[in-house]
Order: structure tokens, then C-alpha cells, then sequence
């Protein structure tokens, strides 16, 4: 079983707004389409939300370059960095010139925007990923309260937001929430076989963001 399907583009309005997954990327048999999702486009209108400056026409399926638009978005390959960037994200070296991998399992996250990538991940064997934890914002925990290297479990609920949403313990502490479209892979079979632990943290007082590494046992 391949370890994603479909690719998801995901807007919000900033740091503490909701999601929207306003499009969705399909690879097919070497074809690569981009689209909108027309209902999640309204919503997102309603808190700002302008089209991707590349496809700017909410109406048509994009086939010419989507990955080599959306994968601009990544990291410079030249980068001294590059190494630790890779080693973060839990990239293996064998998947360094796969675009598509890269932008599945990085987000295509970029500071100077609020675009991300999600991807729909499968609990495959080999499965590893990074995400990073939703609704720190609203909990406002202390930053003490969790360190790297803490394993973490997870419930599956149902929210008016979000029939897939899934909170995320330390104990019986809730942290917070898998971010859309990475929570649907617990709700898959073979999800009774996902850990979750602590990959990083970035405190300022309070847990200002938590990036987590969800794998296969």
C-alpha cells in the first residue's frame, strides 16, 4: 500500500484560525491534476482567502506543472542546511529527488504564507510521518508540561468542525488535536498500530507549537 493518496491544499487565515482544505492535488497514472473545493472555498472567503497566486481560476482543473509549481515551495537542495532539514522532516535519503514525497512529508511549509500541503497518509508498515499538534492556541498549556521524546496517545471523536477529529494526551491531559486530513489516517485500519511521540517543541511560557512524529510500530 502506497503511504499517502491524495494531496490537499489547506489555507487559513493565520496562526489560531481554522483550517480550510480549500484544494485537492490527484495523481493518477502519472497524471497530476489541481482543483478546488468549491464549498471550502466559500467558507475561506469569509477570512480573507484569495485564490494561489498560480492558480488564480477557481473553476478549472489545473493538469500543466502542479508539481513543479507546488514544489517551488520547497527547500533548496543547495542549502548547507539541507541535512538536518531532511533528518527532520524523517526524509530517507532515497526519497531526496522525489518531489512529490517531499512535498507530502514536509507540508510545503513556508513562513511567508498560510498555504500548507497535507497529505492523506495510509498506516502502512513503514509509515513515519511529522505533523505538527492543532489547537495549542486554544489550550494554552504550560510548557513544562511536555518535553521531546514524550509518547502521547490519541482518541478518535467527532466535533461540529470536524467528524475526524482526533485529540491528543499526554496521560489524561488533553494537548490538543491532529491537524485535518493527518487525522484520517487513525481513523484507517491499522491505526490501532500508530505511536505518537514529541519531535520537537517551541515554548515561549506556554506550548507555542509542538511538532509530533506519528509512525507504525
Amino acid at each position: 500500500m502506497r503511504s499517502f493518496g491524495y494531496l490537499y491544499l489547506s489555507w487559513r487565515k493565520g496562526f489560531g484560525y481554522s483550517r480550510h482544505i480549500v484544494g485537492v492535488i490527484k495523481i493518477k497514472n502519472n497524471a497530476t491534476t489541481f482543483s478546488y473545493i468549491n464549498d471550502a472555498v466559500e467558507r475561506a472567503k469569509k477570512e480573507g482567502f484569495t485564490p494561489y497566486v498560480e492558480f488564480p481560476d477557481l473553476e478549472k482543473i489545473y493538469t500543466d506543472n502542479v508539481i513543479e509549481i507546488f514544489s517551488q515551495r520547497l527547500i533548496k537542495s543547495e542549502r548547507g542546511d539541507i541535512g538536518n532539514f531532511l533528518k527532520f522532516w524523517e526524509i530517507p535519503l532515497t526519497k531526496t529527488d522525489d518531489k512529490v514525497y517531499l512535498i507530502a512529508y514536509t507540508q510545503a511549509w513556508v513562513p511567508t504564507d498560510n498555504f500548507e500541503i497535507l497529505a492523506d497518509f495510509n498506516p502502512s508498515k513503514k509509515l513515519c510521518f511529522v505533523t505538527d499538534l492543532a489547537g495549542l492556541s486554544i489550550t494554552k498549556i504550560d510548557s513544562d508540561k511536555l518535553e521531546v521524546g514524550d509518547t502521547l496517545t490519541f482518541k478518535n471523536v467527532s466535533i461540529d468542525s470536524d467528524s475526524k477529529a482526533v485529540q491528543v494526551f499526554k496521560g489524561e491531559f488533553l494537548l490538543g488535536y491532529i491537524k485535518k486530513i493527518h487525522n484520517r489516517v487513525f481513523y484507517k485500519k491499522g491505526s490501532e498500530f500508530l505511536t505518537i511521540k514529541v519531535k520537537s517543541i517551541e515554548k515561549n511560557g506556554v506550548l507555542k507549537r509542538v511538532f509530533l512524529k506519528v509512525a507504525s510500530k
